[in-house]
């Protein structure tokens, strides 16, 4: 099976070597999980050291603000921007009202499920992408109300993205809970988690003025995993995992 290299530090060797290649992730988490900086991370290390290029669809996050925010880590998205490599494609019209001053978007008042679907294949296709992060799903489907049509589309979605090729992170946001303590959520609609070929939890604990973040994967079709709850650490250069030293003896 063909792999994709995720740009996540440790991620790699835990789920052989990569994301199986045209298929889709869901990575969830509660707020301040790091699940923004994983997708983007995923999308810089594709462009800069894959030549993979990538889309990254906001819809609650100006673009200027993720481009300030990401040079901390070193990232220039600019730069990749200019080089055709990545892709803002702001849809934060869908939830705001407002239009963008973006290069690639789509007005305000035009807004449909269907036309931010197009968008984003067409955008896709423009610079021959590769991979593509949707931030997120819940914001996507804001406009539509319904949550059996939110689910549907979301199927539709997912057909379509798989459809294309593109290997694909679709980030949900979901509540704070405790890992291994009873039921568990995966998604805001409940059906995510069963049209994605992977499942990714991100899970954070803040104590005091401590704080504990670490990420579970769920699921991977085709592919042998590890099973543990590993630590994650947001450092000067992205995302970082660490754990058993068989398993994260990078090169």
């Amino acid at each position: 099976m063909e792999r994709v290299p995720t740009g996540i530090h440790g991620l790699d060797k835990m789920i052989e070597g990569g994301f199986p290649k045209g298929r889709t992730v869901l990575v969830s988490g509660g707020t301040g999980t790091g699940k923004s900086i994983f997708g983007l991370q995923y999308l810089y290390h594709g462009a800069k050291e894959h030549d993979e290029p990538g889309v990254y669809v906001t819809v609650d996050e100006d673009p200027k603000t993720i481009r300030k925010d990401m040079l901390r880590f070193g990232w220039d998205i600019r730069e990749l921007e200019n080089q055709n490599k990545l892709v803002m494609l702001d849809l934060t019209g869908s939830k705001t009202g407002m239009e963008s001053k973006e290069e690639f978007s789509i007005s305000a008042e035009n807004l449909s499920f269907d036309k931010m679907v197009l968008k984003i294949m067409q955008t896709a296709d423009r610079i021959g992408a590769k991979r593509l992060v949707i931030d997120s799903i819940p914001a996507f489907g804001f406009r539509t109300g319904n949550e059996d049509k939110i689910r549907s589309l979301i199927l539709k979605l997912s057909y379509l993205v798989r459809k294309s090729g593109l290997t694909s992170i679709f980030i949900s946001e979901i509540p704070e809970q405790s890992l291994g303590e009873g039921p568990m959520t995966f998604s805001k609609y409940g059906v995510e988690e069963y049209v994605a070929d992977a499942v990714i939890l991100l899970h954070y604990l803040g104590v005091g003025t401590a704080s504990n973040r670490t990420l579970y994967v769920r699921k991977m079709r085709g592919t042998k995993h590890v099973e543990d709850i590993i630590p994650l650490h947001i450092t000067d250069s992205g995302i970082k995992l660490t754990g058993t030293e068989s398993i994260f003896d990078e090169d």
